[in-house]
């Protein structure tokens, strides 16, 4: 594939070259030298509540230290479940001051998307190391501007892609770089929920917020056609759509897409509000694999065409996932997951937004 622009080549031209790369960027003084890394969480959401603040507690090298709400409410409960002082309590307009907390490394960003830009600048400018949750912003401009903070401040940005770090979603990426069963040729995927939002404030109904099935769900199968392939799409066709449009009519809650990448290869993808989707099929020259469900937060599991089985790995993915991105911090060198992985994507969900607008016309990336 020597005319294939490979996903580790993305990341150092797109995202370094143009606004400053965060993947070497030094680690800042911790808190707790050579223990464990102190996190606060912006954004107390069903995600923190039920995946993030428990995952932490299974964590090796990191802990929860701290909290950022807009929801005043919602602060005696975190402080008495988790332990948390009062002075490790922000407000997003206070969060500027946790430059002077020295029990916060890391301010990991779970508000909504149209926020994440917003918080993770702030928190990088208070000097501290920044996990941002998936998507990683509204467009590239957004992106880029989260990246260049984090390098101008010499702290790291992660994104939340908890699946680069899961055991079986790993493998999909070696058998595509070592090529057991040939070259990749085709993938098809897709991550979705037959579900409802029917709270008129719910987020995921919001366009400026970052909504609709495509920021939410759509960054899944899109990253995974990126590290199945290997490659970068050099062009992309989509569709969206919304069939409960009193609950959609901001942004869509259905989207197809299909992207081009070089020598041939295309991925199709799917993503739904309103439908249950969930696997990464990858056909090669010699063979194929497959992960179903790939992107639920236990039992991803998968087959190979050979009869190898890709068994689930029992371990909690969101300490999985921090676990690997305080290490990196503590031991001074890149995230697995950088801002520019997440900036990739971001590219591509907006050239899936402008083919939509031209009636599904091919948009070259």
């Amino acid at each position: 594939m020597a005319q294939a622009t490979s996903r580790r080549t993305f990341v150092k031209q797109f995202g370094g070259a143009l606004v400053g790369s965060t993947v070497a960027a030094p680690s800042v003084l911790l808190s707790d030298a050579g223990g464990k890394i102190g996190v606060a969480l912006c954004g107390l959401g069903n995600y923190s509540r039920t995946q993030l603040a428990p995952g932490l507690q299974k964590t090796d090298h990191c802990e929860l230290r701290g909290i950022v709400t807009g929801s005043p409410e919602k602060i005696p409960g975190w402080r008495k479940r988790y332990g948390i002082p009062e002075t490790n309590v922000y407000s997003y307009g206070t969060l500027p001051d946790i430059a002077n907390n020295d029990d916060i490394d890391v301010v990991y960003v779970v508000t909504p998307p149209g926020l994440h830009a917003r918080d993770a600048i702030t928190a990088a400018k208070a000097g501290k190391h920044v996990w941002c949750e998936k998507p990683m912003a509204m467009n590239v401009e957004e992106c880029r501007r989260m990246i260049k903070t984090a390098h101008a401040n010499d702290v790291q940005l992660a994104i939340g892609y908890r699946l680069q770090h899961e055991p079986n979603n790993q493998t999909v990426m070696r058998y595509g770089e070592n090529e057991p069963y040939g070259a990749v040729q085709s993938v098809e995927t897709g991550a979705g929920y037959n579900g409802a939002h029917p709270d008129p404030d719910d987020w995921r109904r919001d366009a400026e917020r970052g909504g609709g099935a495509l920021y939410d769900m759509g960054v899944y199968p899109i990253n995974a056609a990126r590290y199945a392939t290997g490659m970068e799409p050099i062009a992309v066709r989509g569709r969206t759509w919304s069939e409960r449009e009193e609950m959609y009519s901001e942004v869509p809650e259905f989207a197809e897409f299909e992207l081009e990448f070089p020598e041939g290869v295309v991925a199709n993808g799917e993503t739904s509000f309103g439908t249950s989707t969930n696997y990464l099929d990858v056909r090669c020259t010699d063979g194929e694999y497959r992960l179903q469900p790939f992107q639920s937060y236990s039992g991803v599991q998968g087959r190979t065409s050979d009869g190898t089985q890709l068994r689930p790995s029992g371990r909690d993915q969101q300490a999985r996932q921090m676990d690997d991105d305080a290490r990196a911090i503590k031991e001074g060198r890149a995230p697995m997951v950088p801002g520019e992985e997440g900036l990739a994507d971001i590219r591509i969900v907006n050239a899936i937004m402008e083919s939509d607008q031209h009636d599904g016309a091919r948009v070259e990336l």
